[in-house]
């Protein structure tokens, strides 16, 4: 385990938990709200076996990283990915976000990549934009956002309950897919997050990406579930997958948000591919 620090607030460091495993090409793993690197168990281990270095890192307010009060917006949470590979001096890198993770990577692509990002992946990702404007009339009303933090608000982990259930669809899968235990254990990482960091991250959703999306010209594959019930298909992967030349898009069939737990045999698969 490593520490890298991405600032100050006050008299207290903010540092970034990371993890550095393997050889090879580098991939760096960012994950959604309001979990940790720790979601990414599932593809670790395979992409070290294939051969592939792997940093994931906790974003700040969550894991096993500093909880500073601030710094919940996307050009923060981009300069802070941007920091680590700075740090890491990664060359030929692949980045992958999942859900918000998506937006460090295109606000990175669109802002502070200089040629160390190569490739790029999207997996169930919030881009391209999701509040409703007249230029976005497919987008969602803020007031729903409202309504959100609210909820969490009044009771976050009554909130981060029900949210996990329609993160892998619980009540569609019944368990096929994911157990109890491992829902549990998603939460007690939600848990464990800053409560700044779990209701201020909800803003930095509203945030329009497709500025940033149109400035990708390297290798991009978007994988979406077609059930995904937090951040719907045709109104995120299918747009993305749009707005970038070449991209690739992989559907997986009956995936809901949570993919990369409940699909994790083709998600690995359409990653491996993708790399090589």
């Amino acid at each position: 385990m490593a520490y890298l620090k991405v600032g100050t607030e006050n008299s207290t460091d903010i540092n970034l938990y990371y993890e550095d495993h393997g050889s090879g090409k580098p991939i760096v793993l960012i994950h959604g709200w309001p979990l940790s690197a720790a979601a990414w168990e599932r593809q670790i281990q395979p992409l070290v076996t294939s051969g592939y270095r792997v940093i994931a890192y906790d974003r700040r307010g969550f894991g096993r990283s500093s909880q500073p009060n601030e710094g919940y917006n996307y050009d923060t949470l981009a300069k802070d990915t941007w920091q680590l590979i700075e740090h890491l001096n990664l060359e030929d890198a692949t980045l992958v976000g999942f859900s918000m993770g998506g937006g460090e990577v295109a606000r990175y692509l669109g802002k502070y990549n200089t040629g160390r990002v190569t490739k790029a992946v999207f997996m169930a990702a919030i881009a391209p934009a999701l509040r409703k404007s007249g230029d976005n009339p497919d987008g969602i009303d803020p007031a729903v956002f409202e309504g959100i933090k609210q909820s969490i608000e009044a009771d976050r982990y009554a909130f981060l309950e029900g949210f996990l259930k329609l993160f892998y669809n619980k009540q569609l899968v019944g368990g096929t897919d994911i157990s109890d235990a491992a829902i549990h254990a998603s939460f007690n990482i939600g848990a464990a997050s800053s409560y700044s960091a779990f209701l201020n991250c909800v803003d930095a959703w509203l945030e329009d990406f497709r500025g940033d999306i149109a400035q990708i010209r390297i290798p991009t594959l978007v994988i979406h579930g077609d059930s995904d019930q937090i951040l719907p298909i045709d109104a995120t992967g299918r747009r993305t997958a749009d707005l970038i030349p070449n991209a690739i898009l992989h559907v997986i069939k009956g995936g809901p948000h949570g993919l990369n737990w409940t699909h994790a045999t083709e998600v690995n698969t359409a990653l491996l591919e993708f790399l090589h």
